[in-house]
């Protein structure tokens, strides 16, 4: 108790100015809505209070009409920084099979957001965006997965021969199980089974070439990694109930009579 005695002392203006103890307690506890949303507000803060400066110099300089480069400079930095930090991120790190396992969040309220609220932004900081892929990775996985298999199909009727190739492929491939159940191959004729088992994977082979289906495949994992890292990315952190598997305090949900 001492040590959160020392961290947090009884001072009415440390909840508009968090100290790292007071985000570390916020983190492991859950609240990262609050912290996105304090981040966001320091950042319009100085980026409101700015102006007024450069406003001020400007009038006694006589220069009113010309941008102060530093600033710009230093806004391209900061833009620099934060897109470099969520290329460089692994958006999976913290996901775990009990983030897949969990209800499917709605996608009007909570994916996209209520109609009207101020859901997305740009994260200001690297910190912050980082927060907000890894959290949003978490809670919007299924969704993720979902637009996955949405935009591989599209690609796939956008190719025709890539489908083509995909419904002979797991034709085969039935067959195969096919055979393999209809007349015991697994045990009576063993040689027999991985006969098919390898045609089916050379011709598996074969035709991915042939049908490009590899392309669709590519196109497919890059556009949905695209539209998952720019969603996770610019939206907002709203209250969970989800657990964090890495914290040991979570967040007390009331319980409903």
């Amino acid at each position: 108790m001492s040590s959160s005695s020392s961290s947090f002392k009884p001072n009415p203006l440390s909840l508009s100015v968090p100290d790292p103890a007071l985000d570390r307690w916020l983190r492991d506890s859950g609240y990262l809505d609050i912290l996105d949303s304090s981040a966001s507000a320091s950042a319009s803060a100085s980026t409101s209070s700015s102006p007024s400066a450069t406003t001020t110099t400007a009038a006694a300089s006589s220069t009113s009409t010309l941008i102060n480069p530093t600033s710009a400079v230093a806004a391209v930095l900061a833009f620099a920084r934060t897109l470099a930090s969520v290329l460089a991120l692994n958006p999976f790190s913290r996901l775990s099979t009990t983030d897949l396992a969990a209800p499917t969040p709605s996608w009007s309220l909570a994916f996209l957001g209520p109609p009207g609220a101020a859901s997305y932004s740009w994260p200001p900081t690297s910190t912050q965006a980082r927060l907000r892929v890894q959290e949003n990775v978490r809670r919007y996985a299924r969704n993720y997965a979902a637009l996955s298999i949405l935009v591989f199909a599209c690609c796939l009727y956008r190719m025709p021969m890539a489908l083509l190739g995909m419904l002979v492929i797991l034709i085969v491939w039935e067959s195969v199980r096919y055979c393999r159940e209809r007349w015991g191959l697994a045990t009576r004729a063993p040689g027999v089974g991985q006969f098919l088992l390898h045609s089916a994977q050379i011709a598996t082979a074969v035709l991915v070439y042939v049908c490009s289906l590899q392309f669709a495949l590519v196109y497919a994992i890059g556009l949905s990694y695209a539209v998952m890292m720019l969603h996770a990315s610019f939206r907002k952190l709203t209250p969970s109930s989800l657990p964090d598997p890495g914290n040991r305090n979570r967040r007390l949900q009331p319980k409903r009579s």
